[in-house]
């Protein structure tokens, strides 16, 4: 397999030395596509463009983990203050056995989102969350593993769904240092072959493809003027779940009252 160069830059950013963590505040928009040039010069006069974003964003594929009656679904459904789920995360669009991919568990306590995930090798990440078996890591990570090994075997965790969206990001800087602010474009997904590196697994939209979905997360605050710009654009926050759309998607669980139809009607 040969990477495209945003997959590969996406991977030397996130190298398997240590275990990342992040605690954001998280907000959600649905931007339509005739807004998003605008959004876009906004942002690039105000944030820097991701450095391992390249000129056209870059691809994220995820494999979601859950129990056989969907637990963590519903957890983000019914709206627990506590509730996690577990991801495979890829950067780029195909894996092979020796790709880098994120193992990640995010969660959410009251109104902060947290992410705690290492990097291993594809196949790697597969024996830990598909054949529940440990695997070898140092440092920090290796009680990171052990905790998901804890979840899959516990819980009888499985892939249930896959969503893939290009992302744009842009980070803060100055005063906005810790702002991180993404907008997915075509945002897909599927219920079956669920397996990061099938080049031909077949894809619909779960998100109606003029639809993006802008990003906001920050360590403390918003800045004024962002919230200024949602607001004269005449955004609205949503509490759209790009799994949980999947899980809708494909009449895995009744769509709930704020599932996006695909197909809504474009302006």
């Amino acid at each position: 397999m040969i990477a495209e160069p945003a997959a590969e830059a996406g991977h030397a950013l996130r190298a398997p030395s240590r275990l990342h963590a992040f605690n954001r505040y998280e907000i959600k928009y649905l931007v339509d596509r005739s807004l998003v040039d605008e959004l876009r010069a906004e942002f690039r006069h105000r944030l820097d463009v991701d450095e391992f974003a390249g000129q056209g964003g870059y691809s994220v594929w995820s494999v979601y983990y859950d129990t056989p009656h969907l637990r963590f679904y519903w957890e983000k459904i019914e709206g627990l203050r506590f509730r996690r789920k577990l991801r495979l995360r890829l950067y780029g669009d195909h894996a092979d056995d020796d790709t880098p991919v994120f193992v990640e568990i995010k969660q959410r306590v009251n109104r902060v989102t947290q992410k705690r995930r290492v990097t291993v090798p594809y196949r790697e990440a597969r024996r830990l969350c598909d054949e529940r078996q440990m695997i070898e890591y140092g440092g920090s990570g290796r009680a990171f593993l052990e905790e998901v090994l804890g979840l899959v075997g516990g819980l009888e965790l499985r892939p249930v769904s896959m969503t893939g969206y290009r992302r744009e990001a842009y980070i803060g800087r100055n005063a906005d240092v810790g702002l991180r602010v993404t907008l997915d474009h075509r945002v897909r997904g599927r219920d079956r072959d669920l397996y990061l590196g099938d080049p031909h697994a077949q894809n619909r939209f779960i998100i109606p493809p003029h639809l993006a979905v802008l990003e906001v997360k920050a360590n403390e605050r918003v800045p004024y003027w962002l919230t200024d710009l949602t607001a004269r654009r005449n955004l609205s926050v949503v509490r759209v779940s790009k799994y949980c759309q999947s899980i809708e998607a494909f009449g895995r669980a009744p769509r709930s009252v704020h599932h996006v139809p695909e197909t809504l009607t474009e302006r």
